[in-house]
């Protein structure tokens, strides 16, 4: 069993994250995606830095290798970096909305190796801790199987499209916790 250790991100790790999150997107998610679709996935993607803002964003480590990221957030946005569209930094309603898991990237390296797992448990605990009933999130084809096996059920297929008109496939899953 590997032994994980997390911390709260901060902005001197943005570059790293950054890093990562390419990585991840492009080696993990970029297989299953035409290339168009993964270009929309750039643009749909990303690091919103208000999670680090906030302190709910974490990142994971083995021994010291930086190996994967993301986090929780009570704020509107669902999903998306800083440069995504449609920002919302209103706060939710524990009593009345669903807290959102946010940003997870795994290096391809550790994946299946529980990294995602931790950050959900990580994020719900939080979320929890914070008066939140619920959970939601927007999957990406290479997460969904995941989210799935996590008690995440699908609420909304959609296809996210860019400014650029390109479009990516997603899913909306929520999770009572």
């Amino acid at each position: 069993m590997n032994e994980f250790t997390h911390r709260i991100a901060t902005f001197d790790d943005i570059p790293a994250i950054e890093k990562l999150m390419e990585q991840s997107i492009n080696l993990l998610l970029g297989p299953l995606l035409t290339k168009d679709q993964l270009e929309a996935s750039f643009d749909s993607m990303g690091l919103d830095d208000q999670l680090i803002k906030d302190k709910t964003y974490f990142m994971i480590f083995s021994k010291d290798i930086f190996i994967g990221c993301g986090g929780w957030s009570n704020r509107e946005t669902l999903f998306g970096g800083n440069h995504t569209p449609n920002r919302d930094k209103k706060f939710l309603n524990p009593k009345t909305d669903s807290a959102r898991i946010r940003a997870m990237y795994t290096h391809p390296n550790w994946i299946r190796k529980g990294v995602g797992s931790l950050v959900i448990t990580l994020g719900e605990n939080a979320a929890r801790e914070s008066g939140f009933k619920k959970c939601e999130l927007m999957a990406t084809l290479s997460g969904e199987l995941l989210y799935e096996a996590k008690g995440y059920k699908s609420t909304k297929n959609i296809l996210y499209k860019t400014d650029s008109g390109k479009t990516v496939p997603m899913v909306r899953m929520e999770k009572e916790i």
